[in-house]
């Protein structure tokens, strides 16, 4: 049994997979500790389906509590250990401007006090030391970090990433000295040239390592009272790594959350697809979207969260803050407004009657039919239509618009804020976003498909029957992965072969030795692949190497063998350039700048059956455009080759698919809905037109839909 636990802004997520059956659970999330909320959706799903804790082999974990309190700046009080006269880079950072002409533009706060900057009494240099470390200088800095109080430490000496020497020696004695101090040094966390940008990767290291520690220590504690293995915690990087490891490295986890729904979207495109897909996910706080060519999701190098860089391997998400609990708001020009500002879980969106009053996403979505009035959402939660209809209405008041128009423009404005989403990892890197399906899943995501689809000019839709919790669901899917790095600035007669095998033998022995992947096979790791074969098997290794011409600032990756040909690397990196930029320096010099290895042992390759239950049919009145309608409406999981036309509303326990006159859907084997829109379909809610009809095996199809205008 594969159990995956999801933890978001406003739900907490579980699926449990057993041979194929899907079992899921959501339950509210519980800010301030979220690991009452992840053990209650254990207990809700292993209840579900009969079953104990010592029947789970394995129990992966997504969490948001590592993004959260760098978004909330509640992370560890942090000191940082420079090269004298470099205690300032976090403050210089790069002379780039985000916003060429708003020169007063806001930074984001410093994670590092004033008083808690440190300087180092040492120097190196690219060619070595020039200055050693001054004697007695780790026991002045101990002191100084002991008496001001700090909780962690990170160390970040110049060019340490060629000689940490210097490094080392501070670390060493700061965890002797200071046991409970958390030390993050930058030659462990990213041993890489730009000396910003592992500055603040370390730095934030250090800040949320303490933090998450005390959760992942809460957890790791809960589930062993249950009798639970012990949890796999997702990485940025898409993999997930032993809770006891994860602790210790903070800013590996940051993007934790949507990493796993990234997977999720993957394994379904390459399921229930060609394996081209743009991931979609919805939830109550905000949107993520992702790309999945081959079956593959992207990865990227480097990310900015809040303005603040983390040089370090994550899946390729961007995120808007757009979702189910999006609060709609009249900005000073007049103008209507979703998001980022959420509802959350507490109170919630209005329509949840737990004392929220602003109008959301989702109380917009039941003004307008997508949601039934007498429906009860995953987690129990009942809707209140009149509240809804409260919310909606006095922002409408302020905006000279009656109710319907108001919920209208909430939806069409949440919908343009994911589709600028969608827009920025397809058009703005030269994708054309029609040759892909897209994946909604989340809460609330394909409530909104159809409408982005059609934006896109996408006509296709795969909708998983677990959307609602595919983020679970990916976690139960994930490759052990361990990520490491290395700048080797190689060119010319140093580009070697045995040069090249050397750096990529002695990375795979780092990785090996700080994350153990290589090494004595622990029973965590023996459990993660039994249910595959016999026996482990050595981790496979995962190679990019990133490359420029001489003179350039940035590099190309570029995915190799581990013991390549250079000849083989600089045609393809020609390539690569030519692709990108349209053309390549014939006489120009190739440098491989660093070597970026993973290590990875294979996940679980889970393959969910279709819904043998039964499904309830009833009708309701949908907003199409500016017209209602009667729709038909499908309670329930769909069994395979079952068909509808549109209008048709999908209920499935987790979220709901909202599909518009001029699509159509079928349910494949893996209980995915896969819809398809008609080149010649009608205006959505055109009066005049035939309304489409449900179509179930071996049953005639109900009355034909009745359309109607406003009443």
């Amino acid at each position: 049994m594969l159990l995956g636990v999801d933890v978001g802004g406003t739900f907490t997520d579980a699926v449990l997979l057993d041979d194929g059956h899907v079992h899921t659970a959501k339950v509210p999330s519980t800010p301030g500790d979220e690991s009452r909320a992840v053990m209650a959706a254990v207990e809700a799903v292993l209840a579900g389906a009969g079953a104990r804790p010592a029947d789970v082999d394995v129990f992966a974990h997504g969490m948001t509590v590592g993004t959260n309190a760098l978004l909330e700046e509640r992370g560890a009080r942090t000191a940082l250990i420079a090269t004298k006269g470099f205690a300032d880079v976090l403050e210089i950072a790069r002379q780039d401007r985000p916003s060429l002409y708003h020169l007063c533009a806001p930074k984001p706060a410093p994670l590092i006090a004033e008083g808690l900057k440190l300087e180092a009494a040492e120097r190196i240099g690219p060619e070595g030391i020039v200055e050693p470390l001054a004697d007695g200088e780790p026991e002045r800095l101990a002191a100084a970090l002991a008496e001001a109080g700090a909780e962690s430490v990170a160390i970040c000496l110049l060019f340490s990433y060629l000689d940490p020497t210097h490094e080392r020696r501070l670390a060493a004695h700061l965890r002797e000295r200071l046991p409970a101090l958390h030390v993050s040094a930058s030659h462990e966390v990213l041993p890489r040239f730009r000396e910003y940008e592992r500055a603040s990767t370390t730095a934030i290291d250090a800040y949320l390592s303490p933090l998450l520690g005390r959760y992942l220590g809460r957890l790791e504690d809960a589930t062993a009272a249950a009798g639970l293995p012990e949890p796999q915690v997702m990485l940025s990087s898409g993999g997930v790594a032993p809770a006891t490891e994860a602790a210790r490295a903070g800013a590996w986890s940051v993007l934790s959350g949507p990493a796993g729904g990234a997977v999720g979207a993957g394994l379904l495109a390459r399921l229930s697809g060609d394996g081209n897909a743009l991931g979609f996910d919805m939830g109550g706080t905000s949107c993520d979207v992702c790309m999945v060519e081959d079956g593959a999701v992207r990865r990227t190098d480097s990310r900015t969260i809040d303005g603040r860089p983390i040089q370090l391997p994550t899946v390729d998400v961007h995120t808007v803050g757009a979702g189910g609990g999006s609060i709609g708001w009249r900005d000073l020009g007049g103008a209507l407004r979703v998001g980022p500002r959420s509802a959350g879980a507490v109170p919630g969106p209005a329509c949840y009657g737990r004392g929220g009053t602003e109008p959301t996403v989702t109380d917009a979505n039941l003004v307008l039919g997508n949601l039934a009035a007498d429906s009860t959402l995953a987690g129990g939660v009942a809707l209140d239509p009149k509240a809804a209809e409260r919310a909606v209405g006095a922002l409408g008041a302020e905006l000279g618009l009656d109710p319907l128009e108001t919920a209208a423009g909430i939806v069409r404005v949440a919908n343009q804020e994911m589709v600028r989403a969608l827009r920025v990892v397809t058009v703005e890197r030269g994708v054309d976003p029609r040759r892909f399906a897209l994946l909604p899943f989340g809460g609330a995501g394909p409530m909104h498909a159809a409408a982005i689809a059609e934006e896109l000019g996408i006509d296709r839709l795969l909708c998983p029957r677990a959307g609602g919790v595919l983020s679970a669901f990916g976690l139960c899917a994930s490759d052990r992965r361990r990520d490491t790095a290395r700048t080797v600035m190689l060119s010319g007669p140093d580009l070697t072969a045995a040069r090249i095998a050397t750096e990529v033998r002695d990375l795979r022995a780092t990785a090996s030795r700080n994350h153990d992947v290589d090494g004595p096979k622990t029973a965590d790791i023996a459990r993660f692949s039994a249910h595959q074969q016999e026996g482990l098997g050595e981790a496979r290794a995962d190679v990019v190497y990133g490359m420029r011409y001489a003179g350039q600032a940035f590099e190309l990756p570029i995915p190799g063998e581990p013991e390549p040909d250079p000849a083989d690397l600089i045609a393809c990196f020609e390539d690569a350039h030519e692709a990108r930029y349209g053309h390549r320096d014939p006489d120009g010099e190739v440098v491989l700048v660093d070597i970026r290895l993973a290590l990875i042992i294979d996940g679980p390759d889970p393959r969910p059956a279709s819904a043998n239950g039964s499904i309830e049919e009833s009708s309701r009145k949908v907003r199409f455009a500016n017209a209602w309608i009667d729709t038909p409406v499908l309670r329930g999981e769909p069994p395979a080759n079952q068909s509808a036309e549109g209008p048709v509303i999908f209920e499935l326990p987790e979220s709901t698919l909202v599909l518009p006159p001029g699509w159509s859907a079928s349910v494949d084997e893996f209980g995915t809905i896969v819809a398809t829109r008609s080149a010649t379909a009608g205006g959505a809610g055109d009066p005049g037109r035939t309304s489409p009809q449900f179509v179930r095996e071996g049953s005639p199809a109900p009355p034909a839909a009745r359309a109607s205008e406003e009443e």
